[in-house]
C-alpha cells in the first residue's frame, strides 16, 4: 500500500463513520499565538475542544501538514524528520473510548491486515476503562502495557489547551531490532517496539500556568504518522525507503553522482537534503518567509543547512531547487498549494541559496580553521568561543545550530553560554534602538497608569459626541481643571475621537462647552482601553465632571478613511499579482498619504507597481460598499478573515468587508470609508525595501492624491522655465504631463444628482484651457449624458469651462449661460455653445464659490 493509498483509506474509514473530512490547515497556526508552528492535527480543532466554537461537525477527521523544530539537528539519521503528515480522527463531545479503541483495532488489524502478533498496546497507568475496553475488544492482557505520565498522557500543543491521557498502538519490529532481553515490550529503551497510533483522550484543559480542570464534554484525539505507517506497509524499517522520500533521495543522488546506500556520511546527507526540501516547499506554500526570528528563522535554519549538506556531496549543484520541484509534482495533487505557489517557492529558495553560498565559503572556511587551532588543545579546550559563534551566526549566517553540529562532528563544543550574552546585548541594542518620541516622557507614563473602565468609542458613525470629561493629566500629573494655555491630556466617558491603533494615526478636532475650549492636536489609546485626547486650552477652563461636546475634525478623518480603506485595496490587489503568500508586515495611515509594508523578496518592476494601481482604481471606481461587522473570532476566520499573524485577538474582533461578495476581507479596528468610490484615486508614490524579504509601498488617495499631483503639475511648470532653448521639448513634456494629469483627475471625479442629471463640478488642480478640454472630453465620454462644469485658477486667473450633453441641449440647458453665471461671482465673463463654453475671471478666491452656483443654476434652467 502507497503512501496516497494509506491516506484515502483512512480519511474512507472514518467518513463512512460519519466523521466529515477537514482539509489540512496552514503550518502556520491561525490564531495561536502559543504555537510557532502546526504540530499536530488537533491544533486546528482546538477552539472546538475548548467550547470557543461550535464544530461544523461533532465528527472529524483530517490528514494534517504537521511541523516540529525539536528534531531539526536530528534529521539525517533513519528516523527523524521535521515535516510530516498526521491522519487523525476527532470527536468533539460525541464518542470517546468506548468507540474509538474497537475503531482503531478493526482499521488496523481487517483494512491495514497487520498481524496481530506484531501489535502491542499502552495505556495510562490508572487508565482502567481503557485497559478493559482494550480486553473486551480482544487483545490479550499480557499485550497491554501500563506506562506513566512521560509515556501515556499527552500534553497540550503549546503553553495551553485541551490534555488527557492516552492509549497507544505499538509495531513490533522483531527480535533484531531489540535489547534481546526476556521481558523486552513497549517502553523499553531499545527500539523494537514503534509507536504507530496514538489515541488521545482529551478530559482536561490545561492553562499556561499548568492547572488542570474537566473539560465540559470530553474528545477524542488520535494521531497515526503517514510516514511512519506507510514504512510498515511498504515492508521497509525506515520512513526513508519509502514512496514519499525515495524520488527525493534519488534525484538528489542523481546529482551528486553518489549512490545512496553506500556510506553512512553520505547517506546522512542525502537524507537531510531530501528532508528539508520537502519541509522548506511546504513552508514556503504555506506563507513562511526567511528571516532572522521565529519561523521564518527555522525555514531559514533548514535551507541553510540543507544548502551546507548538499555543498558536502558535489560544490554547487542545484540540490534545493531540483528537489523542490520533484516534492512538487510528487505532492501538488494531494496539496495544490504547492502548484499554487511553485514559482514562488522555487524564487525563494534560488534567492536564499545565492545569498547563502556567498558567506558559506568565508563563514565555513573560519569555522574550520577555529577547529583545526583547538584540535591542538586537550579535550577540555575544544569549546569555540560564544563570540566567535556570534560573528558566524550574525555576519555570514551560520545557523548557530549548524554551528554546534559541525563543531561537535570534529570532537569540539561551542561555549552556548557566551554566545547567549552576545545574542542578549544585541537584543538590547536593537531595544534602545527603538525608543523614540514620548516613550520616556512623563505624561506618556502617567497616561499608561489612568484608571478607570475603557472609554466608550462612537466614532464609527458619528464625528460628534457628547461626552462628560473623566481625568486631566497636565505637566505630568493628574489635576482637576486646566486654564487658557495649558498643554493637557483629557479623558472622556465617550468619545468620537479614535485613539492610534494598528497602524492608523490618532484624530484631532476640539472639546468643548460654554466655559472653555480645548483643542486636540493628537488621541492616543492605552493598554488598559482608555482613549486620551492630547492638546491645549485654547480659551476658558474645562474641569474634571464637565459636560461637553466632542468633535472631530470631519475633513481630516476622511482623509484617513480614505487611505485606511485603500490599504485594504492594496493587499488584495499584492496577493492578486503575487499571491497568497503576500503577508502584511506593518502600516501607517495618516490623513496625507499611506504606507504598507508586505513579504517579497525583490523589488517590483514597474509594470506590476502599474498592475496594481489598476486594480485598486478599478475596485475604487466599482463604488464597492464597505461593511463591517462584529463576529467572534473564530468564525471571521472560519469565513476567509486575514488576521496578523503574531497579533493577539480577543474573542470578539471587528471584521471589514469590501465588496458582496467581499474582495477584501480583514480584521480591523479602524475607520473606513462606506464605499469604495468615496477614495476618489489612489496613486502609488514610492515602493522600496526596509530589510530582507520585505518591502514598502508608499501611496497617496483623495485630497492627497490631488496635492501629489498638483506639485507635480508645479515642479514640471517650473522645469519648463529653466531654459528658453529646450522650451519646444518642455513643452510638448508638460502637454503630456497635463494631459497624463488630467486622464488621472477625470477618472477620480464622480458625479451628484440634481434633478435626475449627472453633474460634476470640480476645482481642479492648475492646468492650462486645453488640458480643462482633454478633461472634459474624458469626463462627458463617461458620463454619456451629465453637465460638466470645471473651474481651476490658471497663470493666477481663475478659469471656467462647461459642457452639456447633446440631449440636455433638446431640454433647455445651456452650457454658455451656465460659465456666464459662473465666471460673474468671480467678477469675469464669458459664454459660447450651448454644447461647451469657457469663461474667465478676476478673483482667485471665490472660485470654489463660484462652483456652488452650479447646483442652483442646473435647478433652474430646462424647465
Amino acid at each position: 500500500m502507497n503512501s496516497n493509498e494509506l491516506r484515502s483509506s483512512y480519511l474512507k474509514f472514518f467518513e463512512e463513520k460519519g466523521h466529515k473530512i477537514i482539509p489540512s490547515a496552514s503550518l502556520i497556526p491561525f490564531g495561536d499565538p502559543t504555537l510557532l508552528l502546526t504540530s499536530a492535527g488537533m491544533v486546528q480543532f482546538k477552539p472546538y475542544f475548548t467550547g470557543k466554537a461550535v464544530p461544523p461537525n461533532t465528527r472529524a477527521a483530517s490528514c494534517q501538514k504537521c511541523f516540529r523544530t525539536t528534531d531539526i539537528e536530528s534529521v539525517g539519521d533513519a528516523t527523524h524528520c521535521t515535516f510530516f503528515e498526521m491522519l487523525g480522527n476527532f470527536s468533539f463531545g460525541d464518542y470517546f473510548k468506548k468507540e474509538v479503541i474497537p475503531w482503531a483495532w478493526e482499521y488496523v488489524t481487517q483494512y491495514l491486515k497487520i498481524p496481530k502478533s506484531r501489535l502491542w498496546i499502552t495505556v495510562f497507568t490508572d487508565d482502567d476503562e481503557a485497559f478493559n475496553i482494550w480486553c473486551q475488544t480482544g487483545v490479550s492482557e499480557d499485550r497491554i502495557v501500563r506506562l506513566g505520565e512521560k509515556d501515556n498522557f499527552w500534553g497540550p500543543a503549546g503553553n495551553s489547551g485541551p490534555c488527557g491521557p492516552c492509549s497507544e498502538i505499538h509495531y513490533d519490529l522483531g527480535e533484531k531490532f531489540g535489547c534481546g532481553k526476556p521481558d523486552c515490550k513497549p517502553g523499553c529503551d531499545c527500539k523494537r517496539y514503534t509507536e504507530i497510533w496514538n489515541l488521545v483522550f482529551p478530559q482536561f484543559f490545561q492553562d499556561e500556568n499548568g492547572k488542570r480542570t474537566n473539560l465540559a464534554k470530553p474528545g477524542i484525539d488520535t494521531g497515526m504518522g503517514l510516514e511512519r505507517v506507510s514504512a510498515i506497509m511498504q515492508g521497509k524499517t525506515t520512513m526513508y525507503d519509502t514512496d514519499l522520500f525515495v524520488p527525493l533521495i534519488k534525484k538528489v543522488a542523481e546529482l551528486s553522482g553518489k549512490k545512496y546506500g553506500s556510506d553512512p556520511v553520505t547517506d546522512k546527507a542525502m537524507r537531510v537534503v531530501a528532508e528539508h526540501v520537502r519541509a522548506i516547499a511546504f513552508l514556503l506554500a504555506d506563507g513562511v518567509m526567511p528571516g532572522k526570528e521565529g519561523r521564518g528563522y527555522v525555514l531559514r535554519r533548514l535551507l541553510r543547512r540543507a544548502e551546507y549538506f548538499g555543498e558536502t556531496l558535489a560544490h554547487e549543484k542545484p540540490f534545493l531547487i531540483n528537489v523542490a520541484e520533484v516534492v512538487i509534482k510528487n505532492m501538488g495533487q494531494i496539496y495544490p498549494e504547492l502548484m499554487d505557489n511553485k514559482k514562488h517557492i522555487l524564487h525563494v529558495i534560488d534567492l536564499e541559496v545565492d545569498s547563502f553560498r556567498k558567506t558559506l565559503p568565508v563563514g565555513g572556511g573560519m569555522l574550520n580553521d577555529k577547529i583545526a587551532e583547538l584540535s591542538r588543545l586537550t579535550e577540555k579546550d575544544k569549546i569555540i568561543p560564544g563570540v566567535f559563534a556570534f560573528v558566524l551566526h550574525d555576519t555570514y549566517g551560520f545557523p548557530i545550530d549548524l554551528t554546534k553540529e559541525i563543531a561537535a562532528s570534529q570532537g569540539t563544543s561551542v561555549d552556548m553560554a557566551d554566545f547567549e550574552k552576545e545574542m542578549e546585548k544585541q537584543r538590547e541594542r536593537a531595544k534602545s534602538a527603538q525608543k523614540y518620541g514620548v516613550g520616556g516622557n512623563a505624561m506618556a507614563a502617567m497616561e499608561a497608569e489612568l484608571e478607570g473602565g475603557p472609554t466608550v468609542f462612537v466614532g464609527y458613525d458619528k464625528v460628534t459626541a457628547e461626552a462628560s470629561i473623566t481625568a486631566l493629566l497636565s505637566d505630568g500629573e493628574a489635576v482637576g481643571v486646566i486654564k487658557e494655555g495649558q498643554e493637557a491630556s483629557l479623558v472622556l466617558d465617550i468619545t468620537p475621537f479614535y485613539g492610534e491603533m494598528g497602524g492608523q494615526v490618532g484624530d484631532t478636532g476640539e472639546i468643548k462647552n460654554g466655559s472653555g475650549f480645548f483643542s486636540v492636536t493628537d488621541t492616543v489609546h492605552t493598554a488598559t482601553g482608555i482613549t486620551v485626547h492630547r492638546g491645549k486650552m485654547l480659551n476658558g477652563s474645562l474641569s474634571v465632571g464637565d459636560k461637553v461636546q466632542a468633535e472631530v475634525n470631519p475633513g481630516r478623518r476622511s482623509d484617513i478613511a480614505r487611505n485606511h480603506t485603500a490599504t485594504h485595496l492594496l493587499q488584495y490587489a499584492l496577493r492578486q499579482v503575487f499571491g497568497k503568500q503576500v503577508q502584511q508586515r506593518g502600516s501607517l495611515v495618516t490623513p496625507e498619504r499611506l504606507r504598507f509594508d508586505f513579504s517579497h523578496l525583490v523589488a517590483m518592476m514597474p509594470e506590476e507597481i502599474q498592475k496594481v494601481q489598476r486594480i485598486v482604481n478599478e475596485k475604487i471606481r466599482q463604488d464597492l460598499e464597505v461593511h463591517a461587522e462584529e463576529m467572534s473570532y473564530q468564525k471571521a476566520l472560519e469565513q476567509g478573515a486575514i488576521a496578523l499573524f503574531d497579533e493577539k485577538y480577543g474573542d470578539k474582533v471587528r471584521a471589514l468587508k469590501v465588496g458582496k461578495p467581499p474582495v477584501s476581507f480583514e480584521l480591523c479596528g479602524g475607520t473606513h470609508v462606506s464605499a469604495t468610490g468615496q477614495i476618489g484615486f489612489f496613486h502609488v508614490v514610492s515602493e522600496s525595501s526596509i530589510g530582507s524579504g520585505l518591502r514598502r509601498i508608499e501611496a497617496v488617495t483623495g485630497r492627497g492624491a490631488e496635492e501629489y499631483f498638483e506639485k507635480l503639475s508645479e515642479e514640471w511648470q517650473e522645469k519648463i522655465k529653466v531654459s528658453e532653448a529646450v522650451l519646444d521639448g518642455e513643452r510638448k513634456q508638460r502637454q503630456a504631463v497635463e494631459k497624463e494629469l488630467a486622464r488621472k483627475i477625470a477618472e477620480s471625479l464622480t458625479a451628484e444628482k440634481i434633478n435626475g442629471i449627472d453633474v460634476i463640478a470640480a476645482h481642479v488642480p492648475s492646468l492650462p484651457p486645453q488640458a480643462l478640454l482633454d478633461m472634459s472630453d474624458i469626463l462627458r465620454e463617461k458620463l454619456k449624458s451629465g453637465v460638466i462644469v470645471l473651474g481651476t485658477i490658471f497663470e493666477d486667473k481663475p478659469s471656467f469651462l462647461a459642457v452639456v450633453t447633446q440631449d440636455l441641449v433638446a431640454k433647455g440647458y445651456n452650457a454658455g449661460n451656465i460659465v456666464r453665471e459662473v465666471a460673474k461671482v468671480t467678477g469675469g465673463g464669458g459664454g459660447g455653445k450651448p454644447t461647451m463654453a469657457q469663461a474667465g475671471g478676476k478673483d482667485k478666491t471665490r472660485v470654489e464659490t463660484a462652483l456652488k452656483l452650479v447646483k442652483s443654476l442646473i435647478e433652474h434652467q430646462g424647465k
